[in-house]
């Protein structure tokens, strides 16, 4: 008797939580927002358009270049790197892809609805959007600044959290929503408590968002890179720092930005519709 209570219970609350999240989709643009399919024997990315944010250079810039390669025209964010963002675009450009960029600080709501208005307009619409901008400010709790701390909750939680809303709004069914968390989250070093707790929110906003958009094929996941060789890894370390980062991985190497633009493309791929919900640790093997 207790088992059959038990059961109707989780049927109840199944059935509950389906019905909550289906006014949410609609509301969400369900009845008005286009499939967007994927054609057999054409480049994954024909016909389809992806946002990357923080894109002109490092992981960002890797996933841009990677998702152009794929037949997706991209739109490159920056936030003062004009000069990078300019050349990227040039670069995919002269490779037969399509690309823009537009300036936007993701911590303020107007610029990222401009970033996704000048995207429309280039466009018209948007199937992938990868949420990769943040700053990484590590201190010990002892020694950390409110300026430093501000900024990284500003930029890390609050900006993406601005760009996955716009994302929800405007991400065309079918596509693919994708945020940066970190594997720092799960090897803790000293020093960087702040800055693993903004990275540790992505894995929630991806969950959660896969479940808000039930109904619309829209797969929602966060990656957690480990030491990646960019320019903001290498102002934080020292040499020894970086060996000894890249000695922890069973490759004996640090990752490359087109490693993590490698895993973006599989989610984006019609094979990696399945996956959902998910923090993916792209690391090495590093934890």
């Amino acid at each position: 008797m207790h088992s059959n209570k038990s059961t109707s219970r989780r049927k109840f609350l199944a059935l509950a939580t389906t019905a909550a999240a289906l006014p949410v989709a609609n509301a969400m643009g369900l009845n008005n927002s286009q499939p967007s399919q994927i054609e057999p024997g054409v480049m994954p990315g024909a016909g389809r358009v992806a946002i990357i944010t923080g894109s002109s250079r490092g992981i960002g810039a890797a996933t841009a270049r990677r998702l152009a390669l794929d037949g997706y025209a991209v739109t490159i964010n920056y936030l003062t790197n004009k000069d990078k963002a300019e050349r990227l675009v040039q670069e995919i450009k002269a490779a037969g892809g399509r690309a823009i960029y537009h300036q936007a600080d993701v911590a303020d709501p107007k610029g990222v609805k401009a970033l996704f208005d000048a995207n429309q307009e280039a466009f018209g619409g948007v199937d992938v959007v990868v949420s990769n901008a943040g700053i990484m400010n590590t201190n010990p709790f002892a020694d950390m600044g409110d300026e430093a701390f501000d900024r990284m909750i500003a930029t890390n939680i609050k900006g993406s959290f601005n760009v996955l809303r716009e994302a929800a709004r405007r991400t065309r069914n079918g596509g693919r929503i994708i945020c940066l968390s970190s594997s720092i989250i799960q090897m803790k070093p000293a020093g960087t408590g702040a800055y693993a707790a903004t990275k540790a929110a992505q894995e929630m906003y991806a969950g959660v968002l896969a479940k808000e958009l039930s109904g619309r094929r829209i797969s929602v996941n966060a990656i957690a890179p480990g030491a990646v060789d960019t320019d903001l890894l290498r102002s934080k370390g020292t040499t020894e720092q970086l060996q000894g980062a890249a000695a922890m991985t069973p490759y004996g190497r640090l990752g490359k930005p087109e490693d993590i633009a490698n895993t973006v493309a599989i989610l984006c791929s019609e094979d990696g519709e399945w996956i959902n919900g998910q923090l993916i640790y792209s690391n090495g093997g590093i934890v």
